[in-house]
C-alpha cells in the first residue's frame, strides 16, 4: 500500500514560511555540511551534515509522486516540471491549468480537491511513497485522516507569525506515534507515524 507522507522544515514556533512565503533560515540546513547530495535539477546539490543525508537522500529517492497547492506551484514555477526530488507533482487547484500547462508542465497533473490529489498521487507512485509538501493541503489532509507519517525538519529559529505547518485541526485529536529521530546540523528530523 502506498504511503503517504508529509515534509517541510518547520520553525521552532511552528511556521514553515515568513508571511511573504520566504522560507528564510529554514533552508539554510540544506547547504550547511559537507556531504552532497545530488537532486533531480542539474543545478540544485545540497550539501548536508552525515547525520542528515541517509534521511534526504531518502525522502528524495522514495518519493514517487509529491503533492502542491496552487500557491506553491505559482511561486515556484512548477519547479520547470522538473522538482528536486525528480517525481511527478500533482497540484491541488480551484482555478483552472494555466494555458499553456500541457506544453510547459507535462509531468504535473491539476486536480481539484486533496481527495483527488492524494488518489491520483497514489496511482503515479506506485510502490514508492507520496509525498505533500503544501501546509494548506498538508492540512487539509491530515483533517480528512489521509496522511501515514509526518516529517519535520525542526530549525533553530523562531517566527513569531507566517504560514503555519499545522492549521486548525477539524474534530479530534491527531495522536503520532513515537518519532524517529535524526539529530542534524541547523535542523532536527522527526518521522511521526499517525496512530490508526
Amino acid at each position: 500500500m502506498t504511503k503517504v507522507l508529509t515534509h517541510m522544515c518547520m520553525s521552532l514556533d511552528g511556521f514553515v514560511a515568513q508571511p511573504d512565503d520566504d522560507p528564510a533560515e529554514l533552508f539554510d540546513w540544506y547547504w550547511g555540511g559537507d556531504v552532497v547530495v545530488t537532486s533531480a535539477q542539474d543545478d540544485m546539490r545540497f550539501s548536508v551534515d552525515a547525520a542528515s543525508a541517509p534521511m534526504l537522500q531518502e525522502l528524495m529517492s522514495g518519493c514517487g509522486a509529491l503533492i502542491s497547492g496552487r500557491r506553491l506551484f505559482d511561486l515556484t514555477d512548477g519547479w520547470g516540471d522538473n522538482h528536486p526530488v525528480g517525481a511527478p507533482v500533482v497540484v491541488v487547484t480551484h482555478r483552472p491549468p494555466p494555458d499553456d500547462a500541457a506544453e510547459r508542465f507535462p509531468r504535473t497533473t491539476f486536480t481539484g480537491s486533496v481527495e483527488e490529489a492524494v488518489a491520483t498521487a497514489k496511482e503515479i507512485a506506485g510502490e514508492r511513497f507520496v509525498t505533500i509538501a503544501s501546509a494548506d493541503v498538508i492540512q487539509q489532509a491530515v483533517n480528512l485522516g489521509l496522511v501515514d507519517e509526518l516529517c519535520i525538519s525542526q530549525v533553530p529559529v523562531l517566527f513569531g507569525t507566517g504560514v503555519r505547518y499545522f492549521g486548525e485541526l477539524v474534530g479530534a485529536h491527531v495522536v503520532l506515534e513515537d518519532p524517529e529521530v535524526v539529530q542534524g546540523i541547523r535542523a532536527l528530523h522527526l518521522r511521526y507515524p499517525v496512530r490508526r
